[in-house]
């Protein structure tokens, strides 16, 4: 896993000369727009460099996401960063697996309201259990199954969710993740 996390990140680096001179050239114009006292077009251009930092970190994000098991394949949700901005901001990367007629989705979000919201609920597994949901260990982590919904808030930032009806190809798949890399993720 270590070793796909760093060939993503060089592959990211490829990229992040293009990356690094929009974002470099994007906060010069908010400069400039912000010395002339265009308040309105600093603020767009400071929101866009901020969608492309978000990109940089949605990527490395996507990173995490683990590779398909064996008769399963893995497509990549590229809309996935875009919806970020209707669930309050943040970033995010989402993966469907497939075998055969079989499938489900693995996603990830971090530096999101949803997320802050969620870790209050998935850190009290007295309450959830008592409203019918099961704990599901992978690894050292605690997933939360809600009809086949499992969740888990990682290194408390970071929300993990798997949905499917294949309980055991989502576990296997989940096992394959370095959940405790993870947890570290943005630090």
């Amino acid at each position: 896993m270590m070793r796909q996390i760093c060939a993503a990140a060089f592959v990211a680096t490829l990229a992040l000369p293009a990356l690094a001179d929009d974002i470099t050239d994007t906060l010069d114009s908010a400069r400039a727009a912000y010395d002339d006292g265009d308040i309105q077009y600093t603020i767009e251009e400071l929101t866009y460099a901020l969608q492309l930092l978000n990109d940089i970190k949605a990527g490395s994000l996507q990173a995490f996401l683990p590779e398909p098991l064996a008769g399963w394949s893995r497509e990549f949700d590229d809309e996935m960063a875009a919806g970020m901005g209707f669930m309050g901001g943040g970033i995010g990367a989402s993966a469907e697996y497939t075998n055969g007629g079989d499938r489900f989705t693995i996603t990830l979000m971090a530096d999101n309201p949803m997320v802050a919201a969620m870790g209050g609920m998935l850190a009290n597994s007295a309450m959830l259990t008592a409203s019918g949901a099961q704990i599901v260990r992978v690894g050292r982590e605690k997933f939360v199954d809600q009809d086949g919904q499992l969740s888990a808030l990682i290194g408390n930032r970071v929300l993990v969710q798997a949905e499917g009806p294949d309980a055991d190809a989502i576990v296997a798949h989940l096992e394959a993740m370095d959940l405790r890399e993870l947890g570290s993720f943005g630090n």
